[in-house]
């Protein structure tokens, strides 16, 4: 490991991409040597390693001299969580502030990589590895700022809490453990999410906007299934579990739910539009003026980035079927992934894909309670302070509010009554952002520009004046 980042640090240097107060900090170091360590560690569903994660990042906070009554490990299944508490003076009578991210990644096959997905790579351009963004970039950089602050003897003057999950990715057994079950926690003022949020850098590296995430879409998956009698292959029948859930599937592609909108998307797609600019923009500045536009919202369904800002989505995302090779198939099931737009009743969505397949006989089976989060309105304390972390590396950019069109583990903290806002420090093309995809990265650049973005925020909103 440590070759590994005197290697990357000569690279970066030579490269023009850092220099060496960017790179060879005390604080440099030690999260670009958190960052690689639990990379390193494939944490994810069902495998039992995130326990390991959560230990390390306990050993190093201890270590940095957080009592260690104060730093927990909870296990839970295979999974764990880890809570980290810095205690303030409690002079300005405040709340805690809990800071939140989560440990687990999405499962990631070696053999479809162009790099090892779970060792941190660089070509000094980017970072690669499953978790370069979702989230380990968050929790390596909460936790080596957690340290950085502590060795510089700074003193809170309320409680700030690490509250990071195990599972975000699968059950989110525990968010709804630490954002339901403990009293502690519960007492937060508000909590601060690195897993969403940050800035748009266009393809040429010019910062665009930075988003603090508000809302989120609700979450929900079915298994739809088509069952049939099924048979010898070499005597078919006119009717087919898999030929028919393929002609299911055919229908909720091609399907489109209504556009949706609010005042927080219509702003964030007419301040997103005049940074962008060009065709892409003006289509999104049409949008914000009419959300009736069908050729504005037609031209924001094909941008991957954008699409989820403007309506409910469902895609299918895995299948099961069949039983063997020489017999016709007895199921045939497909999973259908969901992400609701605020307001909307899950009820409605599944009817719809109902009504669009139009076949009785194909069952709905929903995976798991769908959590419906409120928005969280945007707080002039919290704003003041992450324009101040944002505008120490680029002045003119606006903050803006925004949905995600993902899940985090913010819905739960929104749920319980925790006003809850996403504010990552990294800054990337949207284009460029493979979460939960193949060859996922980061630019190195936006790495060691985020190392501040934490310290200035709480230092903001719990340091003494």
């Amino acid at each position: 490991m440590k070759k590994f980042i005197a290697l990357l640090t000569a690279g970066l240097l030579f490269s023009g991409l850092a220099t060496a107060q960017d790179v060879d900090s005390e604080h440099a170091r030690k999260t670009l040597e958190i960052y690689t360590r639990i990379i390193g560690v494939e944490t994810a569903k069902n495998l039992g390693n995130v326990p390991e994660v959560a230990d390390y990042l306990a050993g190093e906070l201890i270590a940095a001299g957080f009592p260690e009554e104060d730093v927990e490990v909870v296990p839970l299944g295979e999974t764990a969580s880890l809570i980290a508490k810095y205690r303030g003076d409690g002079s300005s009578g405040k709340a805690p502030i809990l800071l939140l991210g989560h440990m687990d990644v999405v499962e990631a096959l070696a053999e479809d990589w162009e790099r090892p997905p779970f060792e941190l790579t660089s070509d000094y351009v980017n970072f690669y590895a499953r978790g370069t963004v979702d989230n380990k970039f968050g929790v390596a950089q909460l936790t080596s700022t957690f340290i950085r602050l502590k060795k510089e003897g700074f003193v809170p003057n309320r409680d700030l809490i690490i509250a990071f999950s195990g599972d975000e990715e699968s059950g989110m057994t525990t968010t709804r453990m630490l954002a339901y079950e403990r009293p502690d926690l519960a007492k937060a003022e508000f909590a601060l999410n690195s897993d969403a949020g940050g800035g748009d850098l266009s393809a040429d590296g010019k910062a665009l906007v930075y988003l603090m995430q508000a809302a989120e879409k609700t979450y929900v998956t079915w298994e739809i299934t088509v069952r049939n009698p099924g048979g010898h292959s070499s005597r078919p029948r006119p009717d087919n579990a898999i030929y028919d859930l393929a002609d299911a599937i055919t229908k909720i592609q091609n399907f489109r739910f209504p556009v949706r909108w609010s005042e927080m998307t219509q702003t964030f797609f007419e301040e997103t539009g005049e940074q962008l600019g060009g065709e892409l923009g003006d289509a999104m500045i049409r949008f914000a003026n009419n959300p009736r536009d069908e050729e504005a919202s037609d031209r924001l369904a094909i941008e991957s980035s954008y699409v989820g800002t403007t309506r409910t989505t469902c895609v299918v995302t895995m299948l099961q079927a069949g039983h063997a090779e020489n017999a016709l198939p007895q199921s045939a099931t497909a999973t259908v992934n969901c992400r609701v737009f605020p307001g909307v009743p899950v009820d409605a969505v599944k009817a719809a894909l109902q009504q669009v397949i139009g076949n009785e006989e194909i069952e709905f089976k929903q995976l798991q309670e769908a959590t419906e989060s409120p928005i969280s309105q945007l707080r002039p304390d919290v704003v003041a302070a992450v324009k101040k972390a944002v505008h120490a590396r680029y002045p003119d950019v606006k903050v803006i509010a925004y949905m995600e069109s993902g899940g985090t583990d913010g819905m739960h903290f929104r749920n319980a009554g925790i006003p809850t806002w996403a504010v990552s420090g990294l800054f990337m093309n949207p284009d460029e952002m493979y979460a939960h995809g193949l060859n996922e990265r980061v630019p190195v650049k936006s790495f060691y520009d985020a190392l501040d973005h934490w310290s200035i925020i709480l230092k903001e909103l719990a340091g003494t004046n």
